[in-house]
């Protein structure tokens, strides 16, 4: 059997975020088969920055015009498709919608769903992306925290990179 083949890709997406009822909501997106709840990402187009991926795949795959905020770092796995060991880098951003609406998500998946933080991290499929949304939910309370202190600042002001 001849060896694989080795080889890079990358992908961008996001963790889209909302205030309700004192808690935060996520979107994650689903397909029954395979079976998998997961954060809108993929791949970009030719001569698309990282930062435009994420917010063109977020937008296609879950309907939600978005923001980006602030980088939530990546995640990198490998796996194995027609003989070739590929290693992807995936880069995250902390984002917020701006419009849309999530039937108005791509035929990639079957349904696109606001989750509270902690049972989206209950239902997701994958526990690298699990990570960035622990990640997510630390920027969120902290942005939270530097609003308290400063009264009249909303927040997340000032916070974009």
């Amino acid at each position: 059997m001849a060896p694989l083949r080795n080889a890079r890709a990358t992908s961008a997406g996001g963790v889209v975020h909302r205030p309700v009822d004192g808690h935060h909501e996520i979107i994650l997106v689903h397909r029954r088969s395979p079976h998998l709840w997961a954060l809108p990402k993929g791949t970009p187009d030719a001569g698309e920055t990282v930062l435009e991926t994420a917010l063109r795949e977020v937008r296609e795959e879950s309907g939600i015009e978005v923001e980006a905020e602030d980088p939530l770092g990546a995640i990198t796995y490998y796996f194995v498709r027609d003989r070739t060991r590929y290693h992807k880098t995936v880069h995250f951003f902390l984002m917020r919608p701006v419009g849309g609406a999530t039937e108005l998500h791509d035929h990639e998946f079957d349904e696109v769903r606001w989750f509270q933080l902690e049972e989206a991290l209950e239902v997701m499929t994958h526990a690298t992306e699990r990570d960035v949304v622990q990640r997510a939910s630390v920027r969120l309370a902290e942005r939270g925290e530097a609003a308290a202190r400063e009264p009249g600042q909303v927040a997340g002001e000032g916070a974009r990179s």
